[in-house]
């Protein structure tokens, strides 16, 4: 039988056979893994946050540091050579600065580590001076300033933040205020994801970020209006409407953060920062909502706390 016999026969035992792929989530993550890391990094946080405020910080700084490495390594693989240097010392500055001198310690960190930056670029290369410069202030400003919004409601608690366990055992408000951002970032992510995988039909941002669906973002909306209600009223002891108010921002905040990340990576030219945490990509990946939800909580915050 001659090669033109053969071919029609190979496609007729073959017509209807596809190849064996394993079989990847509609929203384009690992469930267990993703949920398995997640609630580890939430209850490491929040045993920090509630216990250990200074702990809390030096997680939160430990995450900022991560991220902005992945950010350094991927804009350095796109020639751009952020000065590092002076952006980590001013990314583990800003979040104790806020949490020992509050928000004017934290600005003038903000302020001095930009100088830093300004300086640094004609000390190493005078080339891509100016590229470098922008990346690395808005760098300080994406990350280490954004989050340290966080460590600003444990400064306001009390005067004095201590460096050891809470006075007393007392948990401060400032400290639940914090704890209930963090849920509802997280519950933002989850009713998101399970929503959206499920049910997901119409892009939010076809050209950013194609999985991010309006049906997820409902799913968001919804599950963290629930989530916010209860926490409302069982954990900040304030009326129903601040968790609808405080959900609704905040998860608005977060697909904010969410999408600009995805812009930056596209630009980029990489789908995730790195894949330092299974299910979840890299510590940016799981910062890019809080960053954003973290100054956002400390204006909502400060709006609605005569109710």
């Amino acid at each position: 039988m001659g090669q033109a016999e053969q071919a029609p026969a190979q496609r007729a035992r073959t017509r209807g056979k596809q190849p064996r792929t394993n079989p990847t989530p509609k929203a384009g993550r690992n469930l267990p893994a993703a949920v398995v890391v997640g609630l580890a990094m939430l209850f490491a946080v929040l045993g920090g946050l509630l216990f250990l405020p200074l702990g809390f910080v030096a997680v939160t700084t430990s995450f900022a540091v991560f991220g902005v490495w992945e950010i350094y390594r991927a804009l350095e693989a796109n020639g751009t050579r952020m000065p590092i240097v002076p952006v980590m010392t001013g990314t583990v500055a800003m979040p104790f600065a806020a949490y020992l001198g509050g928000i004017e310690s934290l600005l003038f960190a903000m302020l001095l580590s930009s100088v830093a930056v300004l300086l640094w670029p004609p000390i190493e290369s005078a080339a891509g001076s100016a590229n470098s410069i922008f990346a690395g202030v808005f760098t300080l400003g994406w990350v280490p300033f954004f989050i340290s919004f966080a460590a600003l409601p444990l400064h306001a608690s009390g005067g004095a933040t201590p460096l050891g366990l809470w006075p007393g055992g007392t948990i401060p408000d400032g400290a639940w205020q914090v704890a209930v951002m963090l849920l509802l970032v997280v519950s933002n992510d989850t009713f998101g994801y399970l929503v959206g995988a499920s049910l997901g039909k119409h892009p939010m941002a076809p050209k950013i970020s194609p999985k991010k669906s309006w049906e997820g973002f409902a799913g968001s909306i919804g599950g963290a209006i629930l989530i916010g209600i209860l926490a409302s009223l069982f954990v900040l002891d304030k009326p129903w409407w601040v968790g609808v108010v405080l959900a609704v921002g905040l998860v608005a905040a977060s697909t904010a953060g969410d999408l600009a990340e995805s812009m930056v990576k596209r630009e980029l030219g990489v789908k995730d920062m790195s894949s330092i945490l299974p299910g979840h990509g890299g510590v940016m990946d799981r910062l890019d909502s809080i960053v954003f939800a973290a100054p956002a909580a400390f204006v909502l915050y400060g709006l609605v706390s005569g109710a």
